[in-house]
Parts: C-alpha cells; structure tokens; sequence
C-alpha cells in the first residue's frame, strides 16, 4: 500500500511516495529513504495518535519508506500520510493510491496546519493525482486550484480515516463548508500604510514612484534623514495595480512554501461540529496585491537571497512579482547587494547543491533608500550639531558598497531634500487612489500590448522588443543621442532610459515616444553616480 505526499524544495517541491509493509516481527517502526529530523521522531507521534484516536495499532513488525530515497526527508507533513499508509495495510481504511496527503499528527490525533500547500497541490495536479487530504486550515489553499470535491479538510486523523472511507464509496469527498474568499489578504509584512495625500511636498519623488509602479522600473532614493524617503517608500503599495489570477497563484505558491501564509492572522468563519469536538478557523484566499517586502540590513544573505539546508526562499523570491525594498542600503551586506545583480537581469536566483541546481524565481523591483554620506548631513546647511563629519574616503567606501554595476541597473533616481518644516501646500494634494487609476491604465496598456510576448511591464523589455514596441519620433531619437553624448550613459543605461521613456508615455496614454518623455527619462537616470555633484558640494 502506498499514499502520496509533498515534501517543500525550492520553488516546486518533490512528490514522495510513500510505502509502508507490516510482516511479523518484535513490534516497532523502521523508516527507510533518507529520513531525518522530524520523520524520523514521526513514529512515536502515530503510535500514541492512533491509540487516542480510538483505534488498534498493529502489533507487528512495520516498515516505512519514503521515496525517492536519494532525498533527505525532514518534513513534519509527512506524518499524516504515514499514517494513513499504515492504517491502510492494516486494514483499518480502505485503499485509495490515488490521493495526495499532508499534515502533521499531535498526540491526541489532532491534525496541524503545514506548509507548500498550494505547491504540492499544482505538483500533485501535474502528476494526474486528482484528490487530496490537507488540514482544515490548509484546505483553502487546496481549492484554488484543485476540483470541486476532490478536497478534504481534516481535523483530525479519525477526520481523514473516515474522508478515505467516503472517497472509496462516492468517488469524492464530502462537501466542504463555504469559506470567506479574502479580496485583499495581506501581502507584505505589515510596514506600509497611508496615502500620498498625506504626505506634502516631494512631488518629484512622488512622480518617480508613479513611473516605478506602471512600468516595474528599479529605483534609488537618496537624501538626508527626515527627508520622507521612507514614508513615501511604503506608500508605494497603495498605487500599484492588482495581481492577475496567475500571478496571484505564483505569488502565493512561494508565500506558503516559505510558511508565511498565517491564517491565524486573517479575517475568517468558525465552523463547528468535526470529530474532534473543537471550532476551528479557516479562510480561502490568494495573495493579489503584489508583495512588499522590506527586510532589516542585519538579515544574513540566506534570508534575502534564499538557500538553507533544504533550500527555501528568501525575501528576494517573497518579492516576486512586487518590490523588494532595502532602507539604509549602503548599510546592507556588499555580498548581498552584489548577488543582486543578477535576478535584476535574469528575474531568477539559481543556488547549487548538491544534489543540482535549485532555481528560485526573483523577478522584483528593487527600491534602495540611502544617506548621501554614513552621517547623513552631507550637502546640509551647518546645524547647531555641526555639519558633515565624513571624509572624502568615508564617503566613497560608504557608496561603494552600492557599486556601479548594481547603479547601472537602478533605471529611476531620486534625490530628496528636507522640506521647510512649517511651509504647508495651498492645494490639497494628490491622493493615492488618483495615482493608482492613472497607474492601473498604464499597466493594462502594456498588459495588452505585450500579452503573447512573455514581458509582464516595460522594464523587462530586451534590446530585441524595444525597436517594436517603443517606437521613437526623430525629434526624440536626437535628443537621446545628445543626452548620451553629453552624459556618457553605458549601453544599459541608454536601453533603460528608452524603456522608462515607454512607462511615461504610456501615463499619458500615448503610443509613440516624444521627446518630453525623453528628457524627463533621462533627468531621472542622471543622479546617483556622484554624490557630491547632486547635492553641490565642493
């Protein structure tokens, strides 16, 4: 007798076979198939759950194993499908080889919510696998993509004995309770709000994160502190326009693979009445906003770039599809600032092991927030504290952490100063909602211009599309030559600015490329090579 089940790696996950033989023998559990950690100690956990479960757990000899055996095994999800593997060579629960099975067993029989749900259930999908038995709280998860009737929220393991016993009879498993769809679930961690009405002044950063948000466009903010480059930075979710249908699945496969789906903290409906006599809460919901996230500068290189003994991913992958923003960059780690360059082409990490390459998916828009200098008074007017202290050296070593192959791919820079402190705007100002809308026609342009092409925004237009899609006037062809000649932009340079000309007319609405969008594409890509040429000091 064998189930299914999933065990999380990567991006995708592994499907593991699961084989359990009892002959005669002195009683006891050996599990086979490189199992460690928690599936080793999985054992003791069924034992004690059959028997307060109310059933006999066979006296004999009983062997598990776990397949493929080349793959090291330390999932706590696996103990439910062991259990049930034995249960059915014991004929305690009929056969059914067909079902995916995940969930880990406390003492009293109780089933745990896991992680990888929604990876294991487009794993099981593409393996013809057709029916599933999750916990309760997991359940959601399964819906979005699985059939109607082919999944069942257990609670307990006498829950999933007795779905088995209906799916053996009916073909299917009972109906599950309605659950709340969540419209907008919560898809960073928690440290943006507001609206851009709120915030006076800055208009030009506020315009620069306009075109960020329709076009995907990587950006650079730099001032002193106190200046709003944060505030304004975290405000930046409340413009961008909703994920698809299947961006939402990719974005929330990577969340629930790396155990950040939380229902406990989302609104949901109490049902009651399962076996084990508690009330419990679930929700079904994708994540549709894109993802923000913004990591401590203290966070090792694994948190952000993903890795680890059974390879996970990092903040850069919970990103995906949304931005990743680094406050205090110049303070993060060089190696971590470094290994960015390559997603920012590519859109994906790849980590090596061992066992081969694990491709993580990373296509994000980075927003980096900077001091000019480590003090952060560099181009300040002299305070009662005095001005800036750093040296010359200081300066460049604090800057050269950024470096200019990672800056050659900041397409939209931004300088901001600290406003006047008791100056107030006459006119209201623009709020996010206004922003959005312009923002949401912007993307769904380029939606339907690119739909068969594979490009989701502007900025990751190649060298190849650009000549087809961002068609250039002769008026702003010139002023691009000029603009190059003058500044001395790279290759790169010089194709970015093109794009994010592409992300400004497509706010206006129009279809060619003039050449106002160019110079205001290259006023924005000038600043941040030189610090001390923006802020005008000698």
């Amino acid at each position: 007798m064998f189930v299914m089940s999933f065990a999380p790696y990567g991006c995708d996950g592994i499907l593991i076979r699961i084989e359990a033989d009892i002959r005669r023998g002195i009683p006891g559990i050996d599990v086979s198939g490189l199992a460690a950690g928690a599936v080793r100690e999985a054992k003791d956990r069924i034992r004690t759950a059959f028997r307060n479960s109310g059933y006999n757990f066979p006296n004999d000899r009983i062997l598990i194993n776990l397949a493929p055996a080349d793959v090291k095994k330390d999932e706590a999800a696996l103990d439910l499908p062991m259990a049930l593997a034995i249960a059915q060579s014991a004929g305690i629960s009929p056969p059914v080889e067909s079902a995916m099975v995940l969930g880990e067993l406390e003492l009293s029989g109780r089933v745990r919510p896991v992680r990888g749900t929604l990876a294991a259930t487009a794993c099981a999908l593409s393996s013809g696998i057709r029916a599933f038995i999750v916990p309760l709280e997991n359940s959601g998860e399964a819906e979005i993509l699985a059939p109607a009737g082919s999944v069942a929220g257990v609670s307990s393991l006498k829950d999933a004995i007795e779905a088995l016993e209906f799916h053996y009879k009916t073909g299917s498993f009972p109906p599950m309770p309605a659950k709340r769809k969540l419209e907008n679930m919560p898809s960073g961690d928690g440290l943006y709000e507001g609206d851009f009405a709120e915030v006076h002044g800055q208009s030009r950063y506020k315009r620069v994160l306009e075109i960020a948000a329709a076009g995907g466009h990587n950006l650079l903010v730099f001032g002193p502190p106190g200046a709003g480059k944060t505030m304004l930075a975290r405000r930046l979710p409340s413009i961008m326009t909703p994920l698809d249908k299947w961006e939402a699945v990719a974005v929330t496969k990577l969340h629930s693979l790396a155990g950040r789906l939380n229902n406990n903290n989302l609104p949901s409906i109490t049902t009651a009445g399962n076996s084990a006599g508690q009330n419990r809460d679930y929700c079904c919901a994708l994540i549709n906003r894109p993802p923000f996230r913004a990591p401590h500068h203290s966070a090792s290189a694994e948190g952000i770039l993903g890795g680890g003994r059974t390879v996970r991913p990092g903040e850069a992958s919970l990103a995906h599809l949304g931005v990743l923003f680094l406050d205090e960059a110049p303070e993060f780690k060089s190696n971590v600032l470094q290994a960015l360059r390559e997603p920012l082409e590519d859109k994906v990490f790849t980590i090596s092991r061992a066992e081969g390459p694990v491709r993580l998916p990373a296509d994000f828009q980075l927003l980096l927030a900077a001091n000019p200098c480590p003090c952060g008074k560099l181009g300040l007017k002299p305070d009662s504290h005095g001005g800036c202290l750093c040296s010359g050296d200081n300066i460049n070593r604090y800057w050269k952490k950024l470096g200019g192959a990672l800056l050659d791919r900041i397409e939209l820079r931004v300088a901001v100063k600290t406003p006047p402190a008791f100056v107030m705007p006459e006119r209201s100002e623009e709020s996010s909602a206004a922003i959005a809308e312009r923002v949401r026609k912007a993307v769904e342009k380029q939606r339907s211009r690119y739909k068969d092409t594979g490009v989701r925004r502007n900025a990751s237009l190649s060298g190849a599309l650009l000549e087809k899609y961002c068609p250039l006037s002769k008026s702003a062809e010139n002023a691009l030559c000029k603009a190059a000649e003058k500044i001395g932009f790279s290759g790169r340079a010089y194709h970015g600015i093109i794009r994010s000309a592409r992300t400004i007319a497509d706010l206006e609405g129009n279809d060619s490329i003039e050449v106002e969008h160019i110079l205001e594409a290259v006023q924005h890509r000038r600043f941040g090579d030189d610090p001390y040429d923006v802020f005008q000091v000698k």
